[in-house]
């Protein structure tokens, strides 16, 4: 068995399970500081806690919705994207649809900046958390006050949550 260089360590593979999209670059950049199973477009990969995350194969933000929806899908991620009015793009809830895609959105005024997107998701991270195990398809809106689920059929809302 070769020996390892001096110097060199190996960590244990982390597992990605959450996508953060474009729209939230600058929340991913806060959330790969403090966790090791998030990713986002352009991600390098790195080292947190022992785990090594990959890079993401999404390379490039500027990569269309319908893209890279179904790669990250493929790959069980859970997608954290922000827009304020999801409920009116049917092509990206067809294609969240058609792909089996598991998406949580974050909306309205409190998610504006890095600093209210964080805001939105550590409010609503138990919500998240819950549905991360939840099978697809599904799109969930969150606020800070709210979480509720889009009809995927109509467009609109289908359940509140909180």
């Amino acid at each position: 068995m070769p020996e390892r260089p001096a110097g060199l360590k190996r960590f244990k593979p982390a597992e990605v399970r959450f996508y953060l999209d474009a729209d939230v670059l600058g929340l991913a950049k806060v959330l790969v500081q403090l966790r090791n199973d998030v990713t986002y477009p352009g991600d390098p990969g790195g080292v947190l806690h022992k785990r090594q995350r990959p890079p993401c194969p999404i390379t490039d933000s500027a990569t269309l919705d319908l893209d890279w929806i179904p790669e990250v899908t493929a790959r069980g991620w859970l997608i954290i994207t922000r827009d304020s009015h999801i409920q009116d793009n049917p092509a990206e809830i067809a294609a969240v649809r058609d792909h089996g895609a598991r998406m949580v959105v974050l909306s309205g005024r409190d998610a504006g900046s890095t600093f209210r997107q964080l805001e939105v998701f550590m409010a609503q991270w138990r919500a998240i958390e819950a549905r991360s195990a939840e099978a697809g398809p599904y799109i969930y809106v969150a606020t800070r006050r709210t979480f509720w689920r889009v009809d995927l059929k109509t467009g609109g809302r289908a359940r509140r949550y909180t």
